[in-house]
């Protein structure tokens, strides 16, 4: 039996990229939707390409009528925090409005099914940890908000057009994929892992610890890092339970282990055989002590498993790729 077509936005992204390589692993005919504004066409592992804007609906309804696609993957939405905060208007515009014209050209292509890539940052400041999906959402910045809007935007629309779809809140992305061919790109960088990844490469001197005072074992923040490849096969876990005709759903994903940054630099001082200096520096605004999942819920309901459990695991497929992309700039 033929699969059905899965449109991916934002598919040349560092998150998207690894979904096209499993979604073409697994047997579905891919097609990806990408403006290339923070997407990067030559991490596309395969499928087909049409470069345009989830925000354009003549973009979208060219796909729509050239190809039958029967769920839509969304990643395109912009996620830096700080940039929220200052370009909050921007940020309503791409990860909401934009959102918005790709749910009513759907509607009007009668596509029944939207995986959204959604975030912790819905919850806010933790209440409790670990987090469950039941955790109260009050998110502290424009980022978390935007993703909060979509997804009660999905419940609204499900509610009135039968539209199924499930949201997939993820804690830290990290790592690489395992043939070591795509990874993570961001310009700018602002995620841990990478950047002290990059102390090793000698793109950067040095490490900033943001905070040494905090209620932790170590003093530092205590963040739960899930592997990329892990990400992305829960979300094909998931796309699979709606085209079998589940229901909505809403999961956490995270290792649900802790790890503090002074363990991610030791680890990567280990991995990589490099001093990574470190200099400490006054704590940022809004960053909390501890963000750990409780990922039960996808665990139980979807047999979701991670295989990379260890920051270990996670850090070496990480540098892996980071060694590469250090030869290539």
């Amino acid at each position: 039996m033929n699969k059905p077509a899965i449109l991916v936005i934002g598919g040349a992204g560092y998150i998207g990229s690894h979904m096209v390589a499993d979604l073409l692993r697994a047997g579905y005919p891919v097609v990806t939707l990408d403006n290339l504004s923070r997407g990067h066409r030559e991490l596309l592992p395969g499928g087909d390409f049409i470069e345009g804007d989830l925000g354009n609906s003549g973009d979208l309804d060219r796909v729509f009528s050239q190809y039958p696609v029967q769920a839509v993957m969304h990643f395109a939405a912009w996620s830096l925090v700080g940039e929220s905060v200052e370009k909050p208007l921007e940020y309503y515009r791409n990860n909401v409005a934009n959102t918005l014209t790709l749910l009513e050209t759907m509607q009007r292509h009668r596509v029944p099914h939207f995986i959204f890539s959604s975030t912790a940052a819905v919850y806010g400041e933790p209440v409790e940890t670990p987090i469950t999906e039941e955790h109260p959402c009050a998110p502290t910045n424009p980022y978390g908000a935007t993703k909060l809007a979509v997804e009660r935007m999905l419940q609204d629309a499900s509610a009135a057009s039968g539209l199924s779809y499930s949201c997939l809140r993820y804690f830290n992305a990290a790592g690489a994929d395992a043939a070591g061919k795509i990874g993570e790109r961001h310009q700018p960088e602002t995620h841990l892992v990478p950047l002290v990844l990059q102390v090793a490469t000698g793109e950067r001197d040095a490490i900033r610890i943001f905070g040494t005072d905090y209620p932790t074992p170590d003093g530092t923040c205590l963040r739960d890092y899930v592997h990329v490849s892990d990400l992305t096969r829960a979300h094909l876990l998931a796309l699979e339970a709606l085209l079998g005709g589940g229901g909505n759903s809403v999961y956490n994903l995270g290792n649900s282990t802790g790890y503090s940054v002074r363990q991610v630099i030791d680890t990567a001082r280990e991995i990589t055989g490099h001093a990574i200096p470190a200099t400490v520096t006054e704590r940022r605004a809004g960053d909390p002590a501890v963000l750990v999942a409780d990922s039960s819920r996808i665990r139980a309901g979807l047999g979701w498993k991670p295989e990379y459990e260890s920051l270990e695991a996670i850090i070496r497929t990480a540098w892996a790729w980071h060694q590469t992309e250090a030869t290539t700039k």
